[in-house]
């Protein structure tokens, strides 16, 4: 007699209602690393960028482009984490055991590269209204939500603009996707398998504080030209290989600007993406049977 279990498995669309919850919470520290990425010349540190905003717009000067962070997540991360919930379960192994770590990157940078595409506009958007507000008023652009400024951008630069740097926004998610999702499985499953952990909020948040790093690592680099790219004004970088040589020239740090926010925003948004990713799971996902 086979021995068979119960497991709640996620639906395709939890990944990104879990992201945009989480997105919702760590906005703030999302924006100041767009604001110290698109730094040049002399460096301004995060606690001081942090009091400019506050003194010149207020507490909600922290929320700027709320709209297109919310969007981007139900778009870029819905893809992203379905892809991979879809293909992940259909290709297991039917005994029970764990997939193995290549093919959870395979299809993880599957999912990363085809919701970087499908988010690119939301987050050109996104990139644009968090960093209005250092632009001298004369030349802000003023998108007053997401759709907004979709339609600003569509109508006045062309459709194709809300691409630009698709390329990269999509490398970086291949990246992304596979140092949170890949390796949060992965670890998660090493820590179940000492005995010592179980698939409860300690195993969730300790699997995903490791994974933040991991993919905060992989990606900085990638997202500091991404966002530069985004930001520019058209005919401002003619190429990828000028934009890594303008950045390589102030000094090879300027790859990783705002990293400790970079990292101080992936780690608690991955923390809190994958504890209500886990919680809509073992809530309301699907039950399947399995060997135990």
């Amino acid at each position: 007699m086979t021995l068979t279990k119960e497991v709640r498995l996620s639906e395709w669309y939890f990944g990104g209602l879990a992201s945009a919850g989480a997105a919702s919470m760590t906005h703030p520290l999302d924006l100041l690393k767009v604001q110290m990425q698109t730094q040049k010349g002399k460096n301004v540190s995060m606690l001081m960028l942090t009091k400019t905003v506050l003194k010149n717009q207020g507490i909600f000067g922290l929320y700027n482009g709320i709209s297109a962070s919310l969007l981007r997540q139900l778009t870029y991360s819905t893809a992203r984490f379905g892809i991979y919930e879809v293909c992940n379960q259909r290709l297991a192994p039917k005994d029970g055991r764990p997939m193995p770590f290549y093919m959870k990157a395979f299809l993880a940078g599957l999912g990363g590269f085809a919701g970087g595409f499908v988010g690119n506009p939301a987050d050109l958007v996104n990139v644009r209204m968090q960093n209005d507000m250092k632009l001298p008023p004369d030349q802000r652009r003023n998108y007053k939500n997401a759709i907004h400024g979709l339609w600003r951008v569509a109508a006045t630069e062309g459709v194709l603009r809300l691409w630009a740097g698709a390329s990269m926004t999509s490398g970086r998610a291949v990246l992304m996707t596979i140092g949170q999702i890949a390796f949060y499985d992965q670890i998660k499953s090493k820590l179940l398998l000492t005995g010592y952990f179980d698939d409860n909020v300690i195993t969730h948040v300790t699997s995903s504080l490791l994974a933040g790093g991991i993919a905060t690592t992989m990606t900085q680099p990638v997202d500091v030209l991404k966002t530069r790219l985004q930001n520019a004004k058209p005919g401002e970088v003619n190429s990828l290989l000028q934009l890594v040589k303008n950045t390589a020239k102030e000094s090879p740090l300027a790859f990783f600007k705002g990293y400790i926010p970079a990292f101080a925003r992936l780690a608690p948004h991955t923390i809190l993406t994958f504890v209500l990713l886990e919680q809509l799971r073992l809530n309301f996902g699907k039950i399947q049977i399995v060997p135990a």
